[in-house]
């Protein structure tokens, strides 16, 4: 499984890569593995307030319906428009051009919160 050691996590499976005061978002190897082909990805406007820890869309698979859940709190800044034509670009590459969406944090001291990469696989062996 492929856990890149420059993201942070969360127990519901999203990464972030923080870059200045924006983190980009996207699902976890972990997650895409999980759900299967993923046939439709339903994200926010660009504009649109996020909250850590609440859903910010879903993403649809074959077998599952999965909520995205917010990493950190901010305000959407850039939506990947890609995955509404090709949403398995989140199979295929989930860290590179199957990201999600870009948050501004409102609150960067959220980011010590998130687990780094070696938490999240620890968390991955214990079946979570």
């Amino acid at each position: 499984m492929n856990i890149p050691n420059d993201l942070k996590y969360t127990e519901s499976h999203e990464w972030l890569r923080i870059e200045g005061d924006t983190g980009t978002m996207g699902i976890t190897d972990f997650a895409q593995g999980e759900l299967g082909d993923i046939v439709f990805v339903e994200l926010p406007q660009v504009g649109a307030k996020v909250e850590k820890g609440k859903p910010l869309g879903t993403v649809e698979a074959v077998k599952a319906v999965s909520d995205l859940i917010a990493p950190v709190t901010g305000e959407v800044v850039e939506v990947n428009a890609a995955l509404e034509k090709t949403p398995d670009l989140v199979n295929k590459d989930c860290y590179g051009q199957g990201w999600m969406v870009k948050i501004k944090l409102s609150h960067p001291d959220q980011v010590s919160s998130l687990m780094d990469a070696a938490a999240y696989q620890a968390m991955e062996k214990h079946g979570h």
